[in-house]
């Protein structure tokens, strides 16, 4: 019985050209920038009751320091994983949206003026940056493909 060797899928070519598009679509100044501005973005949600001043409202404290958080882990990491920013992405814009609404949905009276324009502010910032680093993965896989008379068809080999 003859014996074939298998390399591991870690060495497997198509494995391997995958992870070299996307280092280099990670290398891009445009995802540098965007990661740079969302890790910016996610320390000053995380941070911004104590910045601003609403700390005492302390439901939208810890709710601001924990999507703050998220957000900077999500779309903050990005050089690192940009084969799962569409999906990493798409989370984070909706933790913008909710940052935008969350003065008026989490419990207590913290609907305030320095609250709003922060959270609206910030919220509306993180969802634009989640926007563009999705729209920079899709760029980046149709440029791939090539013109749609080029795509090979759904099923073909």
């Amino acid at each position: 019985m003859a014996s074939t060797h298998r390399t591991p899928i870690e060495e497997h070519p198509d494995l391997m050209e995958l992870r070299a598009r996307h280092d280099r679509a990670a290398a891009t100044p445009r995802a540098q920038m965007i990661e740079a501005l969302a890790l910016l973005t996610g320390i000053y949600l995380a941070a911004s009751p104590w910045i601003v001043g609403f700390n005492g409202f302390t439901t939208l404290a810890v709710n601001n320091l924990i999507v703050g958080i998220a957000y900077t882990l999500l779309l903050g990491g990005l050089g690192n994983s940009y084969e799962r920013t569409h999906s990493m992405a798409w989370a984070a814009a909706a933790i913008g949206i909710w940052t935008c609404i969350a003065p008026w949905v989490v419990a207590g009276d913290v609907a305030h003026t320095r609250s709003i324009t922060s959270n609206l502010i910030t919220g509306i910032l993180a969802t634009l940056l989640a926007l563009a680093a999705a729209s920079g993965a899709r760029d980046h896989d149709t440029d791939r493909q090539g013109p749609p008379s080029r795509r090979p068809m759904p099923g073909a080999h």
